[in-house]
């Protein structure tokens, strides 16, 4: 009998082998048909004014991490386009320079919906739009308005802006805007309003009556407070991610999830490292740092830190803008060469933040996103190509069809039309 034991256990671990296998296909399979069937939203993703003309648009493979053939790849329906203008000073004459900037992305998406492809993607701005462009075939786009800085200090520019497509607004970024302070203020604890501005309250009525959902992301706990505190209608997180688990001012504390729970709003978890997991970022970025310096030394092109953007000239920051994509590519790519790099924030990193927030305000309060060219992007989801391994890792953790469908766009699009719905009553 000694003589089969050998082959008795060969067999046995072969067995188990193929027993393996067929789960993870089965697995797979699942996930694949759970992942053809809902409507994927991303509420987040940056856009530069020059990947929208007739020569370089997202009709081609470019190296953004959101473009047409990467949604294909990925199965990512629905991009939510962003009108983002950084911080400058509280002077007309800055407003006018930011205006000038918005408009710019507002065209350019307008010339992708309309001129460059609209036999492949069409502008919604309702739910009802979303359901029929997909229906068709179509990928969809939705415009987000990162930071409300530009509009000055006139409120018929929410109009405007809402006529242009805008259905979500944020009312600050990075630093203090004339409507609302921002979470920033947390590292000097220097704070201009205490909350919100009388006009950023007058905003908030404002894009109530316009059927625009009030973004929370950016502004200080004070200026979220006021907002829940004044609005009729439920608020959104565009890309923001639990606090708990990651101690980053750019994230909800529970306390915040809670209100927006109460206030039916949905929290879109973002796939940002540095807001997911900071020991790990630290590692991995400061490990990269030397690699991404390399790889621009070799290409003969100069490099900044995103930290360094905000100091850069205008010339420096169009260098940096169409340089990062390229070098960061290439940097992860050299990086997956290395035995000695550490580990990057991943999926996994990603959906324990989904976990945490469902666990905490529930299943309908609960959205994704990836601030795609503006600094997210995460091994296993660095750019749209790779969206199925977000719902990959739901199923792996039991989530069923009927839940993945709220996260990855009902909750959102539920939001949505009571948002527009009390706009409609108020009117």
């Amino acid at each position: 009998m000694k003589y089969f034991i050998p082959l008795i256990c060969l067999l046995a671990i072969l067995s188990c082998t193929e027993s393996k296998k067929q789960d993870i296909e089965a697995l797979m399979a699942q996930a694949q048909k759970i992942h053809e069937s809902v409507i994927t939203i991303d509420t987040h993703d940056d856009i530069n004014v020059n990947n929208f003309t007739d020569s370089v648009n997202y009709t081609q493979r470019l190296q953004t991490q959101l473009n047409l053939p990467k949604m294909e790849e990925g199965g990512l329906n629905v991009a939510w386009l962003i009108v983002y203008t950084g911080q400058d000073s509280l002077t007309p004459t800055a407003y006018a320079r930011a205006e000038e900037n918005a408009m710019a992305k507002f065209d350019a998406i307008h010339r992708l919906c309309e001129e460059i492809a609209p036999e492949k993607i069409g502008l919604a701005l309702s739910s009802d739009d979303v359901r029929k462009l997909h229906a068709e075939g179509k990928k969809v786009a939705m415009i987000g308005v990162e930071n409300a800085y530009p509009m000055g200090e006139d409120l018929a520019n929410f109009e405007k802006y809402h006529e242009m497509g805008a259905r979500y607004v944020s009312l600050s970024h990075n630093g203090h805007s004339q409507f609302a302070d921002s979470n920033t203020g947390e590292a000097d604890s220097v704070w201009l309003h205490n909350g919100l501005s009388e006009l950023g309250k007058k905003a908030v009525y404002e894009m109530n009556r316009l059927g625009i959902m009030i973004d929370i992301s950016h502004p200080a706990k004070s200026s979220i407070k006021q907002m829940f505190e004044l609005s009729k209608a439920p608020l959104i997180a565009s890309h923001s991610s639990a606090r708990a688990l990651c101690d980053h001012s750019r994230n909800l504390d529970d306390e915040q999830l809670l209100w927006l729970k109460e206030n039916g709003g949905v929290v879109q978890t973002v796939a940002f490292s540095s807001y997911l997991n900071t020991e790990k970022d630290k590692k991995y970025k400061a490990y990269m740092k030397g690699v991404y310096q390399q790889v621009a030394d070799s290409l003969g092109i100069n490099w900044y830190e995103r930290s360094q953007f905000r100091s850069l000239s205008p010339e420096q920051r169009a260098e940096f803008i169409e340089n990062y994509p390229r070098v960061m590519a290439i940097g992860k790519e050299l990086a997956a060469t290395k035995a000695d790099a550490p580990p990057a924030v991943d999926v996994s990193d990603f959906v324990d933040h989904i976990d945490y927030m469902v666990n905490l305000i529930g299943i309908d309060h609960v959205g994704i996103s990836s601030d795609f060219d503006g600094g997210g992007g995460i091994e296993g989801w660095s750019d749209a190509s790779e969206t199925f391994n977000v719902t990959l890792e739901l199923v792996k953790r039991g989530y069923t069809e009927e839940q993945i469908a709220k996260l990855w766009g009902e909750n959102l699009l539920r939001v949505l039309d009571e948002v527009q719905a009390v706009a409609q009553e108020m009117q």
